[in-house]
């Protein structure tokens, strides 16, 4: 996202554009690609409610939220592009709010890697998430990438 000191990212988390809702794709790249033809789109305060409940010590990740709207939805999958539109509005909402904060930086995208696109980007995830006793590997020589080593052993369950 860009000139994010300038959006009202608290106003974007309120706005459900019509969702939740189901929708029946027919391509079939995408039907073999997702598993079905059923994608379910979660409104942007469904994805801030559920990073809430990822406590001290433990992270999440896109793909696991998304895993759990679609089963518990009765959807094949749930759009990726905006589930990760989603997450860093909730992200950028709680960081522009003085109160009711999102754990966001708990939140990793697959493979239990950092998020860029929070606010302060990778070096201010990678600090709250070793003040949590979390260990960050850095990978890459160039494109340097971050990720919370064995994030599969502090997974939150959502259900």
């Amino acid at each position: 996202m860009a000139n994010e000191e300038l959006k009202d990212f608290n106003a974007m988390l309120q706005d459900k554009k019509d969702m939740p809702k189901i929708q029946i794709i027919t391509d079939p790249k995408s039907i073999e690609k997702y598993g079905g033809n059923r994608m379910f789109f979660a409104p942007p305060i469904d994805y801030d409610r559920m990073m809430k409940r990822v406590p001290w010590g433990k992270v999440i990740t896109v793909g696991t939220l998304r895993e759990y709207f679609a089963r518990t939805s009765g959807a094949d999958f749930t759009e990726p592009i905006t589930a990760g539109i989603f997450v860093s509005i909730a992200a950028w909402a709680s960081f522009q709010r003085s109160e009711d904060e999102t754990p966001y930086w708990r939140t990793l995208k697959a493979e239990g890697e950092l998020n860029p696109k929070y606010p302060g980007g990778v070096l201010a995830q990678k600090a709250k998430l070793e003040a949590e006793g979390h260990t960050i590997v850095r990978k890459g020589r160039k494109n340097l990438r971050y990720y919370v080593q064995n994030y599969e052993d502090v997974l939150f369950d959502l259900d």
